[in-house]
């Protein structure tokens, strides 16, 4: 379902307010879902990404390992880059920056002893729980509009979406005309 692409309605306080551009982009545009979500994104990542490479020196492909590594400790390099959308040399790099800063170490993966798997140092860990703490507050500001209803609708929703993502093809053919 798709809905209107142009709307004059609107719909809620403080959305007279916006930039007229950013109306636009958020009434009147037949991509609202992607717009949204991209804004929604661009307004966390610029935040927290900024902070941290401001606190710890880390950009962004250097962090995104090491919070997968945070999350699910004991991760393959191969599972970051599935879940991540990062290129794998990109990740690659920003493994080797971590190992070099002793911030993350490899370890033999204890189920298949050919391969490898990275874990948090305690210098590693410390920068991975200050992060979460300012991660956590940005999420808490932006959802702070909505009810715990419709958070839990947008969380169930999200999650829903990406669960199905696989199925979704990784290329744009162009049409044969």
């Amino acid at each position: 379902m798709r809905f209107p692409a142009v709307s004059d309605h609107v719909p809620m306080p403080g959305a007279d307010k916006l930039d007229t551009l950013l109306a636009t982009k958020l009434w009147r545009n037949p991509c609202w879902f992607s717009f949204r979500i991209n804004n929604l994104a661009l307004q966390f990542n610029s935040a927290v990404y900024g902070w941290i490479e401001e606190q710890y020196g880390l950009l962004r492909p250097e962090f995104v390992v090491l919070y997968s590594v945070g999350l699910q400790d004991g991760t393959a390099a191969t599972n970051i880059a599935r879940s991540s959308g990062f290129p794998r040399n990109t990740l690659s790099r920003a493994t080797q920056k971590l190992f070099e800063r002793q911030l993350i170490r490899r370890d033999l993966d204890p189920h298949d002893g050919r391969s490898y798997v990275l874990r948090l140092t305690d210098a590693g860990r410390k920068i991975y729980d200050d992060a979460m703490v300012i991660m956590c507050e940005r999420e808490e500001l932006m959802l702070g509009t909505l009810t715990p209803g419709e958070q839990h609708m947008l969380y169930e929703l999200l999650a829903k979406a990406i669960v199905d993502s696989p199925n979704w093809p990784e290329t744009i053919q162009t049409p044969s005309r």
